[in-house]
């Protein structure tokens, strides 16, 4: 058996994809069409793309309902309950954040105020975001306000992904967006696929692996997307009350049944801290939790056994 990989930059991202099996043109062939229901998912909840229905949804901000296909209807409303479990830790609407305020580039050389930080998290609050089942519809109910799928697409589309590879009768294979991964089968050699928790100081050091059984994992981190000043990090993660960046936490990873959720909860453990994340992953079935602190502290949810995770 051998392993036939793709990778490919879609939804802003690198998507990496991989199944097992002996006939390498079915294989490709299968990756191919994964491929494309990615393609298809970023069409319909990219916010770049004029035609979309998540713009036309920010488009009729305090206008009117929108109506979206029930796919689409499906994941707010689930993005929604993952916004009651944090409260509003994660929150679609973040999308209303001003870009300029934090652009994360090398243009950016100093803090925003935090009147204007504070300012412009006036739109951010999942509440404002009505769904109407029966119809079908998408209100979001102040003028301005945007919703958008950073937190969940990536996780989404794996999933996605997966299920047309397992539908193609590929019953081994991965599926990693740019961190967010699901996992199923075996490797080409007969073992399990593997995850690495990486030190976000080196994050080319790997602290621990685990074994990923028919799982996902998804890992948010301040070393990947982040501005120094003044010696200081400040990562991408914003928190959606005072409109600054997190401090306090390097790294969060989340293992789940799937990509989808662990994308979904990455995000608020960070925003939550880790007593009150911690507090909460623990009362959540079929989820596990690491965090890194800013002081190098490691902890864990009580389902992680692994004893030799620990930064020196």
């Amino acid at each position: 058996m051998h392993l036939f990989q793709r990778n490919e930059l879609l939804m802003g991202n690198r998507f990496d994809l991989g199944v097992v099996g002996d006939d390498e043109v079915k294989a490709n062939q299968a990756l191919e069409k994964a491929i494309i229901e990615i393609k298809r998912i970023e069409a319909l909840l990219s916010t770049y793309q004029a035609n979309s229905q998540i713009n036309q949804v920010n488009s009729n901000a305090g206008i009117s309902p929108v109506k979206v296909d029930e796919e689409v209807f499906n994941l707010v409303e689930r993005a929604q309950r993952i916004s009651e479990l944090t409260q509003g830790a994660f929150d679609l609407s973040y999308g209303s954040l001003d870009k300029s305020l934090w652009n994360f580039d090398q243009n950016m050389k100093q803090l925003p105020s935090k009147e204007l930080a504070k300012n412009a998290v006036h739109l951010i609050n999942f509440k404002n975001i009505l769904l109407d089942r029966a119809n079908e519809t998408i209100f979001l109910a102040k003028k301005g306000m945007r919703i958008g799928f950073g937190g969940i697409g990536k996780g989404y589309a794996a999933d996605q992904a997966k299920k047309v590879l397992v539908g193609l009768g590929f019953t081994d294979g991965i599926v990693n967006a740019s961190g967010d991964m699901c996992a199923w089968g075996k490797r080409a050699d007969g073992e399990d696929w593997t995850v690495g928790i990486s030190n976000p100081d080196f994050p080319r050091d790997i602290l621990s692996e685990f074994s990923l059984n028919d799982s996902a994992v998804a890992t948010s981190g301040n070393y990947e997307k982040f501005v120094l000043i003044d010696g200081q990090k400040y990562s991408h993660t914003i928190h959606p009350k005072t409109g600054f960046p997190m401090q306090g936490i390097k790294s969060v990873t989340v293992f789940a049944p799937f990509a989808e959720l662990a994308d979904a909860l990455t995000t608020p453990i960070a925003v939550m801290g880790v007593e009150v994340g911690l507090h909460l992953m623990n009362q959540m079935k079929g989820v596990a939790c690491i965090i890194i602190d800013d002081a190098n502290q490691v902890f864990s949810t009580k389902n992680i056994h692994e004893k030799s995770l620990a930064l020196a």
